[in-house]
């Protein structure tokens, strides 16, 4: 089965319709936010189609061999990915239609008010899975 990476953005995705950021959120909103998540992965992972998921920190390096092969280590400047990656799911599928559909679903996840954020995913298949082209 193929595996497609299941990408959420802070920003830089197309506004979702319920935008309010997270940090605007109650702290009832962000434990039924979180909630769903959790559920959507045991879901996954209970189906065989979760590969992994994780949540990413702000916080982060730069970090590479100088050009006598010591470590050098730098907070920045970022590519805009520190503020951009909110985390992931890498799933395993049969195809670029099931992980379009639980995109859609992840869209769904509530937000502000209770309601459905309809945020943007960023579906990528891993080099070889097919895609809506192929």
């Amino acid at each position: 089965m193929p595996k497609y990476l299941l990408l959420k953005h802070y920003r830089g995705a197309p506004t979702p319709l319920n935008e309010a950021p997270m940090d605007q959120w109650s702290p009832e909103e962000v434990d039924a936010h979180m909630a769903f998540m959790d559920e959507f992965g045991k879901r996954l992972e209970a189906n065989g189609e979760l590969v992994d998921a994780q949540a990413l920190s702000p916080t982060g390096a730069w970090v590479s061999a100088d050009a006598e092969g010591r470590t050098a280590v730098t907070d920045g400047p970022f590519a805009e990915t520190k503020d951009l990656i909110a985390g992931w799911y890498v799933i395993d599928v049969d195809g670029w239609d099931r992980a379009v559909e639980l995109a859609t679903e992840l869209s769904l996840a509530p937000g502000k008010d209770g309601k459905p954020i309809h945020e943007w995913l960023e579906v990528r298949p891993f080099y070889g899975a097919p895609t809506a082209t192929d």
